[in-house]
């Protein structure tokens, strides 16, 4: 783990890391230390229906620090990078030194090099990309968009074809249209958790166990009557499962075991984007 001292306590720090990481904790420990307001990087922890299941700081931890962006987004409302970047900007005036921390690695890309503001998509353009398979869109796509994103993540294609769509422009074409970051690299101390798979996947087991045990099955329960599997806030990993279950499709022991791996394989995504987008990063590593 990095020591302390080779943090700056007066510049920003950034936080990225797979799920289950430790990475909140090293956020918290670092605004114990040294002072500063934890700001979140996650774009499932910003939605106000899901605590358990999306592992948010717990109420004691963020009695103990300044705790920001979590939680504060409706269920059904829609939420962006845009949104994310356009909300974090107040916070890096200087006044408060921000440790942003998550696992949502456009959020940092867009705040270290930037993000062009593309137009809102129209509501029957996003309902022509919820009804279409992900094969589809996949092939849509423009080339230098599909050879750019992470043609695996489902959001990350569906974006691409909604914006061409939309547009008449491919998402690269627009991003290649970047106005400057408002948080370049150099003027923050950028750290990436390592978290090799073997030691990782005991914890990420472990974990959807507590959050069993901390009442994920209830949350899940208190989203169940208006579930929509279509909204941002429904890809909580873990929620389609424990829906299914509460619904009568599978049994608890199923949804556990469907939701560890969903998660899991959330986790090799991250890593890889990391491995491939943070280069520049410095490694640290909490196993131990």
């Amino acid at each position: 783990m990095i020591p302390l001292k080779d943090i700056p306590p007066d510049r920003p720090v950034l936080i990225a890391g797979p799920t289950a990481s430790g990475k909140s904790a090293l956020a918290l420990r670092i605004a114990e230390t040294q002072g500063g307001v934890i700001v979140n990087a996650d774009a499932l922890q910003v939605f106000a229906n899901w605590r358990v299941l999306t592992a948010r700081p717990s109420v004691e931890e963020e009695a103990r620090a300044p705790h920001r962006l979590y939680g504060h987004v409706a269920p059904r409302q829609g939420y962006s990078v845009g949104h994310w970047l356009r909300e974090v900007a107040p916070m890096l005036d200087g006044q408060n030194r921000a440790i942003i921390v998550g696992g949502t690695g456009l959020y940092f890309t867009a705040l270290t090099r930037g993000l062009v503001e593309i137009p809102e998509i129209p509501s029957h353009i996003r309902a022509e990309a919820d009804a279409a398979t992900h094969e589809t869109m996949l092939q849509d796509l423009d080339t230098a968009t599909r050879d750019r994103i992470d043609t695996a993540n489902p959001a990350r294609v569906q974006r691409g074809w909604e914006v061409l769509r939309a547009t008449g422009r491919g998402l690269a074409d627009w991003q290649d249209d970047t106005p400057p970051p408002l948080l370049p690299l150099a003027r923050a101390t950028p750290l990436v958790v390592d978290a090799p798979k073997e030691w990782l996947t005991p914890r990420i087991e472990r974990r959807f166990d507590q959050m069993l045990e901390d009442g994920a099955l209830e949350e899940a329960r208190a989203n169940l009557a208006d579930w929509d599997p279509s909204l941002p806030s429904s890809r909580a990993i873990g929620g389609p499962e424990l829906i299914a279950h509460l619904r009568g499709d599978i049994t608890l022991d199923e949804a556990r075991t469907a939701a560890q791996i969903a998660t899991r394989q959330y986790a090799k995504r991250q890593r890889t984007w990391f491995r491939a987008q943070m280069k520049d990063w410095r490694i640290t590593s909490l196993a131990g």
